[in-house]
């Protein structure tokens, strides 16, 4: 058994993790493609084996083995052989289709499904920050041979601390991070391979990794959501520290909960509160440790909050709140944002989820948002204020809400699935007078009006 560390990292959700994640329930565009609640099937103008056989041209294309494209869209070689090969008669799902058109660099969704109509990647997936491919690159970069320079830790651990500060408090918090991440990620990379404290840089790593999570979530490459949340737990063993594997873990568990993997969302976050509960009753136990199993206990009720079920959702929230109130106003966990404040905001994202607006809204009103101290956990609040008000037909009050997160973190809603989508179901139909307003919001997003 080791003796607990002082947890020193920070983070966002709820989605619903600002983040993967997935996409809007029900996102619909025209009579091109539509994607049922959960990534169902796609309708399009063509069938399968008509799909299967523009996959095989593009791949081909690319100079793609079919075993590399299997692999990267998390399908056997057998099952892409027989989608190529018109012997799956199922049109493959929505997601999976942006999964291949993704790692085939395509940037129309059209070019696979058939259709004469442009369907834009990023309809469905969110734009890709400018500043992507350079942490994609630091990211795949780790296995070259380290510099000769060498990367002192603890002045890693000041530079992740201020990465965090500077995450929480920035509306541009996207661009602030992938400015800083690149030179993080490969420093802290080499730290862990050259560093005479192994354990001390993999667990400085692990939390480089935690940070990165927000930095490539909700971009149409989902593969390194996958990929920093796996690092970040590998480092957490590496350490053999329970706190970072909690902590690692807590990124792990949104992922799996946002692909539908409900169950093994659940049994990992239990796991995880499990392996650092034997540390909570000792007086020298940092309140981080209680904080992170907070924040694992509320990913429990989120998941279930996801599945429509109602009771055990809210028993969850009930005890990831019983935890906030013992650690006190002013705690807040720096990687997850677990806090008094957050707790509410939980509560409302939980009654949109259980399509309970009227629950939603209560939970918002008992807080003052901007007691939020995470700028954009506060502007994804706002964003989950404004699905209840959909959820209720009070459209007005929803464009308010969208407006205001807009205005308190523009780079947390350009991001947002669920804030595009009501954007998008606005232009539709706006609020009475308020055309003007839709149409120049959503042009801020980055929406077409």
């Amino acid at each position: 058994m080791i003796e607990p560390t002082s947890g020193n990292v920070e983070r966002m959700p709820g989605r619903r993790r600002e983040r993967v994640r997935t996409y809007p329930h029900a996102v619909t565009l025209a009579i091109v493609v539509t994607a049922r609640p959960g990534g169902g099937p796609v309708s399009g103008s063509e069938g399968p084996s008509e799909i299967g056989a523009r996959v095989r041209l593009y791949r081909e294309r690319a100079g793609m083995a079919r075993p590399v494209l299997a692999a990267q869209i998390g399908r056997s070689a057998e099952w892409l052989k027989a989608l190529e090969n018109g012997r799956i008669q199922r049109t493959p799902s929505l997601d999976l289709l942006l999964r291949i058109a993704r790692v085939l660099e395509l940037d129309d969704l059209a070019t696979l499904t058939g259709d004469d109509h442009a369907v834009p990647v990023t309809v469905f997936a969110g734009e890709r920050h400018a500043a992507l491919s350079e942490v994609q690159a630091a990211l795949t970069d780790y296995r070259i041979t380290p510099s000769d320079r060498p990367v002192s830790v603890g002045h890693l651990d000041e530079r992740l601390r201020k990465a965090w500060r500077i995450r929480h408090s920035s509306p541009d918090h996207r661009s602030q991070l992938g400015a800083l991440l690149p030179g993080l990620i490969r420093d802290a990379q080499t730290a862990a391979r050259t560093a005479e404290d192994r354990r001390a840089a993999r667990r400085t790593l692990a939390g480089v990794y935690q940070l990165a999570d927000f930095y490539v979530a909700y971009q149409p490459a989902p593969e390194l959501v996958w990929m920093v949340a796996d690092r970040a737990v590998n480092e957490g063993y590496e350490a053999d520290d329970p706190y970072v594997i909690a902590c690692s873990a807590w990124a792990m568990v949104q992922a799996l909960r946002d692909s539908g993997r409900w169950e093994e969302a659940i049994a990992l976050a239990r796991n995880a509160i499990d392996q650092i509960t034997p540390y909570l009753n000792r007086a020298e136990t940092p309140d981080d440790w209680h904080g992170i199993a907070g924040a694992l206990q509320f990913e429990i009720a989120y998941v279930h909050g996801r599945r429509g079920r109602s009771g055990d959702a809210w028993h969850g929230l009930e005890q990831a709140d019983r935890i906030a109130r013992q650690l006190g106003p002013t705690y807040r966990h720096v990687q997850t944002s677990f806090s008094q404040p957050v707790m509410a905001a939980h509560a409302t994202t939980l009654g949109v989820e259980l399509r309970q607006p009227g629950e939603a809204l209560r939970a918002a009103r008992s807080i003052d948002a901007d007691n939020i101290v995470s700028v954009p956990r506060r502007g994804r609040h706002l964003i989950e204020v404004a699905r209840a008000y959909m959820q209720r037909d009070e459209d007005t009050a929803a464009l308010t809400m969208l407006a205001k997160s807009e205005q308190t973190a523009p780079e947390t809603i350009r991001y947002n699935g669920f804030a595009r989508d009501m954007l998008r179901d606005l232009l539709k139909k706006p609020p009475t007078g308020m055309r003007t307003d839709v149409c120049e919001l959503s042009q801020r997003v980055g929406i077409r009006a």
